[in-house]
């Protein structure tokens, strides 16, 4: 009977021995499949953590993401003064940036808003400039909160899922800034120029508060950066079947109507300041129907391909 010698690795070196082919082949792919079989559940074991090494990473997380915000609030704080004086309270001044290229660009130029700013209650002006603080925080340490929400999620995804949200921290963080920008000086002074002028009667006078005045400018601003993740939101249900082009495609006239409401409501009664507002919140839903016909695309060639 013919007779073949087979080297085999093994941790103290190598062992040849005589084995029929057959046998040979028989155990060596045994070998391999319980070898692949011990290389793969390591990795899953060193992958793997128990509930209460989640727990432990996601609250080292949250410590860090929370000193990070108390780091930039504690800054914003020691400057609260010229923040509160030159970034909002400018805002009702008819010589703020946005007013002024608005007048040279359109022809529409602002008066001098009649608003008078007042603190209500004892501790008004201290919650607000701790509020303001701590806002700021949230928002300048936007892309590091995510990058550790990122961090902690990552691990359970497949390679495949990793790969399709790659660079994901960059393009979050730099739309979320887009929208703080534009939430910050288009939206945000519309409003305080649309509801300081406004009057029922000129006998009403307009004392608006620093709750009001600062609620209205903080949550427009901020609101209006998580609307600009819209084309995020497009990839990733796009990715998980959510939503498809044509279903995009299909509502794209309700789509429509329902920006232009929104454009009337929080600008003044122009269809320049609407157009204005508007356009950018549509353009970002084209992109959102552009990026789901490509994750589409991607998805038929792969099913092709495979």
């Amino acid at each position: 009977m013919d007779k073949t010698y087979y080297s085999v690795n093994i941790s103290d070196g190598l062992s040849y021995f005589p084995l029929n082919n057959w046998v040979h082949q028989w155990k060596m792919g045994l070998f391999d499949a319980l070898e692949c079989l011990f290389l793969r559940t390591t990795m899953e074991e060193d992958k793997n953590m128990s509930f209460l090494e989640h727990l432990e990473e996601l609250r080292w997380r949250l410590v860090r993401s929370a000193v990070a915000i108390l780091i930039v609030a504690i800054v914003l704080w020691i400057y609260q003064e010229w923040i509160m004086e030159n970034l909002f309270l400018s805002m009702k001044d008819p010589k703020f940036i946005s007013f002024r290229v608005m007048c040279d660009l359109f022809g529409i130029c602002t008066e001098e808003i009649p608003v008078k700013m007042q603190s209500m209650t004892v501790s008004g002006q201290f919650s607000y400039a701790l509020m303001m603080s701590l806002m700021g925080g949230i928002v300048l340490s936007f892309p590091f909160l995510f990058y550790q929400l990122w961090s902690f999620v990552k691990p359970g995804l497949r390679q495949n899922e990793k790969s399709v949200v790659k660079g994901i921290v960059l393009w979050v963080s730099l739309l979320f800034f887009m929208g703080i920008a534009f939430g910050y000086f288009v939206i945000a002074p519309l409003c305080i120029q649309f509801f300081g002028t406004y009057q029922i009667s000129s006998q009403i006078e307009n004392n608006f508060t620093v709750n009001s005045y600062m609620s209205m400018i903080l949550s427009t601003v901020f609101y209006t950066g998580l609307l600009f993740l819209l084309p995020i939101v497009s990839y990733i249900f796009s990715k998980l079947g959510i939503i498809t082009p044509a279903f995009l495609r299909k509502y794209r006239k309700h789509a429509i109507v329902g920006v232009l409401i929104v454009a009337a409501a929080i600008t003044p009664p122009d269809v320049i300041s609407q157009i204005i507002v508007a356009i950018p919140i549509l353009i970002l839903y084209e992109i959102g129907i552009l990026v789901a016909v490509r994750v589409e695309k991607n998805r038929i060639k792969d099913q092709f391909d495979s």
